[in-house]
């Protein structure tokens, strides 16, 4: 859920964690922890692994972060664009070399680059973050638009992790009632992110130049952070419940 330049989250943590994590625990065979939207089925949740991990908020942040600093500092747009194309390709790089998954890291490579493109074509600095504007536009109505259908994403998200059914959307119990209506309040959780960087966003984007650094500033504020809120609210929401305990034997009259 990232536009991969900006911080809005580590590269897109829905489907860009690495390829050997573990799905659906949160700790698999290999000893690796479930991270970004996997860790809505552990049995636990860890911070550090939702925001993809230390060297996944690094690459997620760098890009964007670099981006604002040039920019700012030497108010030229080909500096601030040079800084953060290359800290994403040098993630990319590095991730080669070491030979780890570098998913994400190309996820960042994809969005940075269009935000380059899209800034350098137009030569207007904020056109750097139009990309991901519009990414949050795309979440927002899609996620919205999910509840509207009754297929809340987040239901669908954790169902196919844990590869089950989709029978809570149907069932007449109280156990498919009550998992759909937190389903749907967890999916009202990332309608309502992806609305609250809308409304701060785009009106810094509309002004143009002069509030570059206020929109890169609150992209990174409302990115990793917010994701990690709204990761969490939605694991207390779909945790699978705990199993109660068995019942204590009372003693037999003698």
């Amino acid at each position: 859920m990232s536009d991969g330049h900006g911080g809005d989250a580590p590269a897109d943590q829905a489907d860009d964690a690495p390829a050997d994590e573990s799905v659906p625990g949160d700790v698999g065979g290999d000893g690796v922890r479930a991270r970004g939207m996997r860790v809505l089925v552990g049995d636990d949740f860890s911070l550090i692994d939702a925001i993809g991990g230390v060297r996944g908020l690094v690459e997620s942040v760098l890009p964007g972060l670099l981006f604002v600093v040039v920019y700012v500092t030497v108010r030229e747009l080909t500096p601030a664009l040079v800084a953060s194309l290359a800290a994403a390709l040098v993630a990319v790089v590095v991730r080669l070399a070491q030979r780890t998954p570098v998913t994400q890291a190309l996820s960042g490579v994809l969005g940075v680059g269009i935000g380059v493109i899209w800034a350098w074509r137009s030569g207007e600095a904020q056109n750097y973050f139009a990309w991901g504007i519009w990414v949050n536009v795309a979440w927002c109505a899609g996620a919205l638009l999910s509840i509207l259908l009754r297929w809340p994403f987040v239901g669908v998200v954790v169902s196919l992790l844990r590869s089950e059914g989709m029978d809570w959307r149907t069932g007449t119990g109280p156990e498919a009632a009550g998992l759909r209506r937190r389903y749907v309040w967890a999916t009202w959780i990332w309608v309502a992110l992806f609305g609250a960087r809308l409304a701060v966003q785009l009106p810094l984007y509309l002004r143009g130049e002069d509030a570059v650094g206020w929109l890169g500033t609150a992209k990174l504020a409302m990115g990793v952070p917010l994701f990690a809120l709204a990761l969490w609210l939605t694991w207390l929401l779909v945790r699978a419940p705990e199993a109660a305990p068995a019942p204590a034997r009372q003693p037999r009259d003698p």
